[in-house]
């Protein structure tokens, strides 16, 4: 299994919008693409939010070659469509984990 981890600092004068955005349009057209089969998005507590709220979304996928498929053919136009929606306001750090077990 492999989890595909994205950390996103959001500011706070757009994160209610934000997570709207994330549950209602931007998870279910990754979901779409067919390559991933479970996500979990949590906020990170006691942290100093006073520059932003920092929030982990982690997507589920089984295989490596699932996962360079998405990065490859869909990641350019999904972070495109964030870009586009709220610009500068937020920070994604991306990580790439096996899962053991």
């Amino acid at each position: 299994m492999i989890v595909y981890n994205v950390t996103i600092k959001v500011e706070k004068e757009i994160y209610e919008n934000w997570v709207k955005w994330m549950l209602k349009e931007h998870i279910p057209d990754l979901l779409n693409t067919g390559l991933f089969n479970d996500y979990t998005l949590s906020k990170l507590i006691e942290q100093d939010e006073s520059d932003g709220i920092t929030y982990i979304v982690q997507y589920h996928c089984e295989n490596i070659e699932k996962y360079n498929h998405y990065i490859e053919h869909y990641a350019p136009i999904m972070r495109k469509k964030a870009f586009i929606k709220f610009g500068n306001k937020f920070i994604a750090f991306r990580t790439l984990m096996e899962r053991i077990n």
